[in-house]
């Protein structure tokens, strides 16, 4: 059964209505929609809320408002006094608690029947003030001065035309007023609960912002695709290298779902740099093995593919070196649902149970405000850690920065010298109080890397997922950004990957190819749009580039056209007049008979060791043997087949001939051993975007 979010019957179902065959009916569509579940959800916690509140104001002001009909009533479904009962509510939880309509310093609340106006210092806590004075027979007076308040104006309109609202308008009001009180409804829930709130420190602050964020608000930096370049004009390409893999599990959480990701979601470099490739270690001292191939092209056949693949020398876990850790934690409103905070703290819990006794973890929170939920501890106290964990509740508006100041001075107080310090951030990027500006947030994680403290970014949940801003901190803040779709990804990331995600054998690790014009007409860089630097950055010490962590590999390919080869996209790109003041690179190659080197690129690795700020230089030519894609390596077939499957997601220009059937074949030849079946994995989630 298809199921409509806007079908009345869902939300009967949602507040426990429905009865026998119905309901039965129901359970079944919900099970099968992931978004019919989130709908649930947020109902019934909207629903129990209402209960709660009124429940307490009838207690407190027993004649306060006798119009309203207790929740508590068990009517027929969408029986007018059950509307009436749930509109009142909705007009009494947003008045008191989802609508703070203020100036930058007070706050004015009323209550349903007419309240004589209250204002609050914004320091003064919610949870202790008594603000409802009813003054029989007067009207709130008009904010004329300020802007309408949506969640207000909905609430108001049910409870005055419930009577006569048809149940699928009276449902879709309902969502409508959900999706607009959004977190503000939790943290009102919440407030006055000790265990919401650090220490007492999340004041008015924490509830008094509505969540004006629409219901779906999720934000994707713009991806322009690298587009081909003549090795004449344009010989170097430069760029930073990446091991993010968080848009590959953000698409395939889209796919799992039913519905093709957005277009900017998809990154190809993190899709391809999700799996693991069979590269050898490094034998040579360096951190990381450097190696080169290149296969005919699956999707344009005339074209070359060259793969560039870094291996990481991997470290014993017994071997891994003491662990300074602070976990982050979003703990706000909007962090409510089960695959959000919830996920978070069981993800954690899988980390906690790799840490020993050289090991320190703090705990860290923050929502309106911030506070340490756990002091820096022994990891073998796990009881205690875990605990910590399991007593963190949701609720309040997001104060990113206040959080990251105090994760960040937290780490450096206990500063282990050559081990691992990282701040674990887990997040869903909605920052909505305090330091909001992406610039501002991006330059305060950029001082903060100076103190030697690295960043790991694990971002949730789904409809206001901030996901260009996660990705950019991380990248500033020296270390890696993963997406949780589920607690298996979190067990990857978290357990099988521990010394690749905290351990990093290398900073700011840039490639430089050169590429031989005399062998190549043009080129592509398949990704790394986010990661390109200027040719003038590679020896450029002060320019801030990737990491990479024990044990990861890193995976870069580059579509080529050879000399001759057709078609080559880049012949359509009209041409620059010839230079006046230096030779014309067409006519010096020209003049130079085109170098006889059989070479097809220079490929050149800049990196620091991780508490150094001295680059070391890394060198290796590269002749292409001609191999065609049929003979490649297993490997080669499957980053190929990840790397096409990116292109048909994003739609690309350049993505050829190929078809998702294709792509399926060449994940199947190229699967290998599989140990973990995240290959199986990629080749079920193509069958998937088939069926769509």
């Amino acid at each position: 059964m298809n199921i409509n979010l806007d079908d009345p019957k869902l939300t009967a179902y949602a507040l426990d209505e429905l009865r026998g065959a119905e309901k039965a009916e129901m359970e079944t569509a919900v099970a099968a929609s992931r978004e019919a579940q989130e709908f649930v959800t947020e109902l019934r916690l909207l629903s129990g809320n209402l209960r709660a509140e009124y429940a307490a104001e009838r207690e407190a002001h027993p004649i306060l408002h006798p119009n309203i009909v207790p929740l508590e009533q068990k009517d027929e479904p969408w029986s007018i006094s059950r509307r009436l009962a749930l509109a009142a509510g909705i007009v009494l939880c947003a008045c008191l608690g989802a609508v703070a309509i203020g100036t930058t310093q007070r706050v004015r609340l009323y209550s349903v029947a007419g309240t004589q106006r209250v204002d609050l210092p914004r320091e003064q806590n919610l949870a202790s003030s008594d603000f409802r004075t009813p003054v029989e027979g007067i009207e709130p007076p008009a904010e004329k001065d300020e802007a309408p308040n949506p969640t207000l104006k909905i609430a108001r309109d049910l409870a005055a035309t419930a009577p006569a609202r048809p149940p699928a308008e009276t449902g879709k009001k309902v969502q409508e007023f959900a999706a607009l009180a959004g977190s503000n409804l939790k943290a009102f829930a919440s407030r006055g609960r000790p265990e919401a709130a650090p220490a007492g420190e999340l004041a008015l602050e924490s509830f008094s912002r509505p969540n004006s964020s629409p219901f779906n608000t999720a934000r994707y930096g713009r991806v322009e695709e690298n587009p081909f370049l003549a090795a004449l004009d344009h010989p170097l390409s430069t760029f930073s290298i990446d091991v993010d893999t968080a848009s590959y599990s953000n698409i395939r959480r889209f796919l799992e779902g039913g519905s093709r990701p957005p277009k900017d979601a998809v990154r190809v470099e993190e899709m391809i740099n999700y799996f693991n490739y069979d590269y050898p270690q490094p034998n040579d001292g360096a951190p990381f093995s450097v190696n080169l191939d290149a296969a005919s092209c699956p999707w344009a056949p005339t074209h070359r593919i060259v793969r560039i693949g870094l291996k990481g020398r991997e470290i014993p876990n017994e071997k891994r070196p003491a662990s300074n850790l602070v976990f982050l934690l979003d703990v706000s409103g909007s962090m409510l649902p089960e695959n959000r905070l919830p996920l978070v703290k069981r993800a954690m819990g899988l980390l906690v149970g790799k840490l020993g006794g050289n090991d320190r973890v703090a705990i860290v929170i923050y929502a309106g405000g911030s506070g340490l939920a756990l002091p820096s501890t022994s990891g073998d106290q796990k009881e205690q850690i875990l605990s910590a964990l399991q007593n963190l509740q949701a609720g309040g508006s997001t104060n990113g920065a206040q959080g990251i100041e105090l994760a960040y001075r937290t780490a450096t107080e206990h500063f282990i010298k050559g081990g691992v310090n990282r701040v674990i951030l887990a997040t869903d990027g909605d920052f909505n109080v305090g330091t909001t500006s992406e610039g501002d947030l991006i330059r305060l994680i950029e001082e903060k890397a100076k103190s030697g403290v690295f960043l790991s970014v694990l971002g949730v949940g789904e409809n206001n997922l901030n996901d260009s801003m996660m990705q950019k901190l991380a990248d500033k803040g020296n270390g890696n950004y993963a997406y949780l779709d589920s607690l298996g990804e979190a067990e990857k990331v978290l357990v099988r990957q521990i010394n690749g995600t905290l351990v990093t054998i290398a900073k700011d690790v840039k490639i430089q190819v050169e590429f031989n014009p005399a062998r190549v007409a043009s080129y592509r860089l398949i990704g790394y749009e986010k990661r390109l630097l200027r040719k003038e950055d590679f020896n450029n010490d002060k320019i801030d580039a990737g990491e990479i962590g024990a044990g990861h590999t890193v995976t870069a390919l580059y579509e080529v056209v050879p000399n001759g080869a057709e078609p080559n996209p880049a012949a359509s790109v009209p041409p620059v007049d010839p230079l006046k003041y230096q030779p014309n690179p067409r006519a010096f190659a020209s003049s130079s008979g085109k170098t006889a080197s059989p070479e097809l690129l220079t490929i050149k690795l800049r990196y620091k060791e991780p508490e150094g700020e001295t680059s070391k230089l890394i060198e290796r030519p590269f002749v292409d043997r001609g191999t065609p894609f049929a003979n490649s390596a297993p490997d080669f077939k499957f980053a190929a087949a990840v790397a096409e499957f990116g292109m048909i997601l994003r739609d690309s220009q350049f993505k050829g001939k190929a078809s998702l059937g294709a792509v399926a074949e060449w994940a199947e030849e190229g699967k290998g051993a599989d140990p973990n079946g995240y290959r199986a994995g990629f080749i079920e989630l193509v069958r998937k975007a088939e069926a769509l």
